[in-house]
């Protein structure tokens, strides 16, 4: 990220502390420090956490597996042992976690929090994790019908994408004028959900924003700092025994297929394993995925920044945010 790039964020202003007049009023809180990876979100969050008593929600899609902890940078031991945790070591590395089990598994952990008088603080990257908490997204929980969809695949193949979306359109227009006909899986997810269920996908994805009064905070440098940043996390992850991390999970039987296994500084290692790549081509395979890891994450953030503070990681620290959160909770 350039300098430039950092000023096209919103930039980081004091919110508006007219809604604490009547705090009885007030929707229930959650606290979100977001930002690109090896940009230093626990750093940062663990001091806050404990000053507020809080406890930390991951939005990480790789800490939710369990004996992947170097590679995924994963909050140690010690920090688990200063402030409570949730949504790490959810499933095993050969398991999926749909993002509607995600959503779900957060909200039950904030309302959890809130019930005991805690102060969530959503903690991640993934953002898709956190927009679909953070704005409400609508995620039909379907699981798929492996006999249906061929059966929807095959009328493609003989009749044409067109007139298999010209069936959908019989069935949820909003959904057909919203998916290209030439896309042929979103086709048929959407007619198998509606088959399904018997309603609508586009009505199953309305969004319903979450009782919550959310502040929060975007993390950044600029990105040539960070692209370093990361090189140097990378090189730590290596000689904290990450290779024999990789080991222990095709060991204990995890194969290459496995979803987790094809995760950023996991799937680098298979030429390595292979004998067809050094330690070194490793390296750089990984220090090349996560730069552009980092872009998309960005991308994302800036295409869904609803009320996010950025800040430069450079120059602000914990008693600033401290100080934030105290002022905006009243």
């Amino acid at each position: 990220m350039t300098g430039s790039d950092i000023h096209s964020l919103k930039p980081a202003a004091e919110p508006d502390p007219s809604p604490q007049a009547d705090p009885i009023t007030l929707p229930p809180p959650l606290v979100v420090i977001l930002g690109p990876t090896a940009i230093g979100k626990t750093a940062l969050a663990i001091p806050v956490a404990q000053v507020f008593e809080a406890e930390i929600i991951s939005a990480d899609s790789r800490q939710i597996y369990t004996g992947m902890d170097i590679g995924t940078a994963k909050p140690t031991p010690a920090e688990r042992a200063i402030v409570p945790h949730h949504l790490l070591d959810v499933i095993t590395p050969d398991e999926t976690f749909t993002l509607a089990q995600y959503q779900r598994a957060a909200y039950d952990a904030i309302e959890l929090l809130h019930a005991r008088g805690r102060l969530p603080l959503m903690v991640g990257g993934t953002g898709q994790y956190l927009t679909a908490v953070l704005e409400g997204w609508g995620i039909p929980e379907v699981p798929p019908n492996p006999d249906l969809r061929a059966e929807l695949e095959a009328f493609a193949l003989e009749h044409g994408a067109r007139a298999l979306h010209d069936r959908l359109r019989e069935y949820d227009p909003a959904a057909a004028e919203r998916i290209d006909h030439r896309n042929v899986r979103r086709v048929v997810r959407a007619l198998e959900v509606c088959l399904e269920t018997g309603t609508p996908i586009s009505v199953l994805q309305r969004k319903q924003q979450p009782p919550y009064r959310v502040l929060q905070f975007g993390l950044t440098m600029p990105r040539e700092d960070l692209y370093a940043r990361a090189d140097a996390r990378i090189d730590r992850m290596v000689q904290a025994g990450l290779l024999d991390e990789v080991r222990g999970l095709l060991a204990a039987g995890y194969s290459w297929d496995s979803p987790a296994m094809s995760g950023l500084g996991y799937a680098q290692w298979k030429p390595y394993m292979e004998g067809t790549a050094t330690l070194e081509e490793v390296i750089a395979a990984i220090r090349h995925d996560t730069r552009a890891y980092i872009r998309r994450q960005y991308t994302w953030f800036k295409g869904h920044d609803t009320g996010i503070y950025w800040l430069d990681v450079r120059e602000i620290m914990p008693d600033s945010i401290i100080a934030w959160i105290q002022n905006w909770l009243g």
